[in-house]
């Protein structure tokens, strides 16, 4: 049952950094084990996709339900695949540096050996996919502003 909640603030507009992550059909083109991305339906407040992971040997599809509430946040709601549950969302707020990023993951894979297997390198995995989206902004907005990004994991911050 990985879990993974980290806030961070960084030099982008909340509606730039809203727009990659609620962009979810380019996710293969730089979302690391992101092979796959269909969006079945979309609404300005809401997309139905289907994704497909690819890690090692395991190639998993799965669908969701994404609500947007444009530029504030990004609900990821499970429909089905190799999921026990899965609960992803983001959060921007502005911030005199930029935007403060909330990101929280959650979620259980079915499979005894598909949980073993992300186990391993979870942490890893979610740095890398947090460090994507990152440069993805740099790519489609220039260079951050060079002042370095504030990280504070959210369990260390005090409950407003």
């Amino acid at each position: 049952m990985p879990t993974h909640a980290e806030r961070q603030v960084v030099p982008y507009r909340p509606e730039q950094l809203f727009d990659l992550v609620a962009d979810v059909g380019r996710y293969p083109e730089f979302l690391p084990w992101c092979v796959g991305a269909r969006i079945r339906s979309r609404t300005p407040g809401e997309l139905r996709a289907d994704l497909t992971i690819g890690f090692g040997p395991f190639r998993e599809s799965f669908a969701s339900r994404v609500s947007l509430d444009r530029p504030h946040r990004v609900k990821v709601t499970y429909e089905n695949g190799p999921f026990r549950y899965l609960n992803n969302q983001w959060v921007f707020a502005a911030v005199p540096a930029g935007t403060e990023v909330d990101f929280f993951v959650d979620f259980e894979f079915r499979s005894r050996l598909l949980q073993a297997a992300i186990g391993v390198v979870f942490n890893e995995a979610v740095r890398r996919m947090v460090g994507a989206f990152l440069r993805r902004a740099a790519q489609v907005y220039g260079p951050a502003n060079p002042a370095p990004a504030a990280c504070i994991p959210a369990a260390a911050t005090p409950d407003t």
